[in-house]
């Protein structure tokens, strides 16, 4: 196993895990805001011990990468994935994101994968685009996009706190199974990360139109999302991604949250490597 760091063109030292046999088949982990590759620990234990190579970075300004001023959004978000892929001369890929890490992934298939990529998997993911405009009346309001960023810059660890103890796990619903470990899991990855980077990618998660981007995939893509999610409301978002797919296949999980990759992952790891073999 061994965890690394590549610089991107601009300077910035991306970090990344890299575990199991080099010769196996590659799959990519894209994280949520304002996560860390660490959110995927679920995923790639379960994948590297079904024989596969798994990899997952920590966005710019998340984790452990450079807490950089700049270059907060989906151009340079997708940029600095394949500066990963290339460095560690990835083909025959898979991608899997979750939330603003599928709109990552989406993005760099779209951009910078061409003869790279076999397939792409989407989890609560955030295109086609999460802001409320007139293409798109489904969307939500910027008011709530302005409450992040007011909740952010006012406390930002009590705010990380309630995200993760409320709405991204569902344990404000009735007779949920409420885990303190992955509460304090989710704000210790949100805390390693930097207040300026997390504050400019709410812009770049719920801004970023992804429209082009999915009609210009062209590998096969499973979109995965949980009908009872909160954060990322499906009807606005996978429900329209798949209609944008030429190759997308809709998964709907009833009753799941947003954050089911970690609720509910034995489900959710059985569905991917059945999506991987098929």
């Amino acid at each position: 196993m061994t965890e690394s760091f590549v610089k991107t063109k601009d300077g910035v030292e991306i970090f990344y895990k890299d575990w199991g046999p080099k010769t196996a088949q590659p799959i990519v982990f894209h994280h949520g805001w304002p996560l860390s590759g660490d959110d995927w620990d679920a995923q790639m234990l379960y994948f590297v011990g079904k024989g596969y190579r798994v990899i997952a970075h920590d966005r710019r300004g998340h984790g452990r990468s450079t807490q950089v001023s700049d270059g907060h959004d989906m151009d340079h978000y997708s940029a600095d994935v394949a500066a990963v892929t290339e460095h560690l001369d990835l083909h025959d890929a898979i991608h899997v994101g979750h939330s603003t890490g599928g709109g990552e992934a989406a993005a760099y298939v779209a951009r910078h994968g061409k003869g790279r990529v076999a397939k792409l998997v989407m989890v609560g993911a955030v295109p086609p685009i999460m802001l409320k405009t007139e293409a798109n009346p489904g969307g939500l309001p910027i008011e709530v996009f302005d409450g992040f960023r007011s909740a952010l810059a006012a406390n930002r660890s009590q705010f990380y706190l309630d995200v993760a103890s409320g709405p991204f796990y569902g344990f404000n619903r009735p007779n949920a199974q409420v885990s303190q470990g992955a509460i304090q899991n989710w704000w210790r990855q949100g805390m390693a990360g930097g207040a300026k980077a997390h504050y400019d990618g709410i812009k770049a998660f719920s801004e970023t139109d992804f429209t082009a981007d999915l009609q210009a995939i062209d590998v096969p893509t499973l979109v995965m999302h949980g009908d009872d999610d909160q954060i990322v409301p499906i009807d606005d978002s996978a429900r329209l991604a798949v209609k944008l797919l030429k190759n997308g296949t809709l998964k709907v999980y009833e009753g799941y949250p947003h954050g089911m990759l970690t609720t509910h992952a034995e489900v959710l790891n059985a569905d991917l490597l059945a999506f991987f073999k098929g």
